[in-house]
């Protein structure tokens, strides 16, 4: 069994220290008065789920470690196909990549939910339609990881597309895996909204932000708040225009503007709108601290040529390429299709390498 202090990628697990957290938050479960707070307890029902994970992971990499030797043995001997042999080693490599993730994502806010706003560049139509193919490629990356997606506030444009959307990807290293998707994204395709079938450059912008949940304090003063309500826009709806529900805070320190209208009641907006509030200026202070200003302000890059992360071409030829690290895929339905670990993973792998370039 694995008992060792591993250090790889910038990040560490302690097998000992980690068995020892899980005893020691097993046992504040126990207490007869773990319930009385609901929030806490469920905050650590959420870690203790999270270190069952990660050592789990780690003794099953240790044991097919072992097989892996055994298994090369009956190679040897022609004990077993080489079909079978490439299956145990490709679920070998997985969980390799699987805790190099892990020791990569070692910060705390790592850990935390994300939440995630997408609105669209200049050019109308076209612009607000690869917004919503960008919502669409995320939420089917949540649902190939297993994850948890809730829609914050929708705007839909008004022929096609979207205006705004924000949502929370819930599940463990939610943000630490999304974050890198931060940023201006560009497509290139023959637009559906062209009668004379031209060639269209769309851009739209990401922004993600860690959630803060309750172990993080966020100190806002009412008085540093102002809130507005308005009639909500949409398609229609018994709600839509018939009342101020729609909610905007200006958090006026920092001049950062959160608003949500999806709801249906004005107090379910505003607790929405909070909440991305409180992720906004949680990130911002997580970049005071680490001094690291300069990543915060690449996200609020103009929406337009020479900004962008990552360009989709669907013509006139296929591909995704990213770049900061340099990744493509020329397969552009598939990413589209939520197939992004590859982009996500060398985007860690290359934080990582400038990092350590730094030091």
């Amino acid at each position: 069994m694995l008992r060792k202090r591993t250090k790889n990628l910038g990040g560490t697990f302690d097998f000992d220290n980690w068995s020892q957290k899980l005893e020691n938050l097993k046992q504040e479960s126990t207490n007869p008065e773990f319930w009385n707070d609901n929030q806490n307890a469920q905050s650590v029902l959420r870690k203790i789920s999270r270190i069952e994970k990660n050592i789990a992971l780690w003794e099953d990499l240790d044991r097919r470690n072992n097989d892996m030797e055994i298994l090369f043995e009956f190679a040897e001997t022609g004990e077993i196909q080489v079909t079978e042999l490439n299956d145990e080693l490709e679920a070998y490599k997985n969980i390799i990549d699987d805790i190099e993730i892990k020791l990569i994502l070692g910060k705390p806010e790592d850990e935390h939910n994300a939440i995630v706003s997408i609105h669209p560049g200049a050019g109308g139509t076209e612009s607000q339609d690869w917004a919503q193919m960008l919502f669409r490629m995320y939420k089917r990356w949540v649902e190939k990881e297993e994850l948890k997606f809730e829609i914050i506030d929708f705007q839909p444009g008004d022929e096609a597309g979207i205006k705004d959307v924000t949502f929370e990807i819930k599940g463990d290293y939610a943000f630490g895996l999304i974050k890198g998707e931060a940023g201006v994204h560009r497509m290139v395709r023959l637009s559906p909204f062209d009668t004379n079938n031209r060639r269209h450059t769309s851009f739209a912008s990401v922004f993600v932000y860690p959630a803060a949940d309750q172990d993080i304090s966020i100190e806002i003063n009412s008085t540093d708040l102002r809130i507005d309500t308005y009639r909500a826009s949409g398609a229609g709806g018994q709600h839509v225009n018939k009342t101020d529900s729609a909610v905007r805070i200006t958090h006026i320190p920092t001049g950062i503007v959160s608003q949500c209208q999806n709801e249906r009641s004005q107090h379910k907006n505003k607790n929405q709108a909070m909440k991305i509030l409180k992720a906004r200026l949680y990130q911002l202070e997580l970049e005071r601290e680490k001094e690291k200003n300069k990543e915060l302000e690449d996200q609020k890059m103009d929406i337009g040529w020479g900004s962008q992360i990552r360009s989709y071409v669907f013509h006139p030829y296929q591909m995704v390429k990213d770049h900061r690290t340099k990744e493509e895929n020329g397969n552009t339905q598939s990413v589209m299709d939520g197939n992004l670990n590859s982009f996500i993973r060398s985007y860690l792998l290359n934080t990582i390498k400038i990092n350590e370039t730094k030091q």
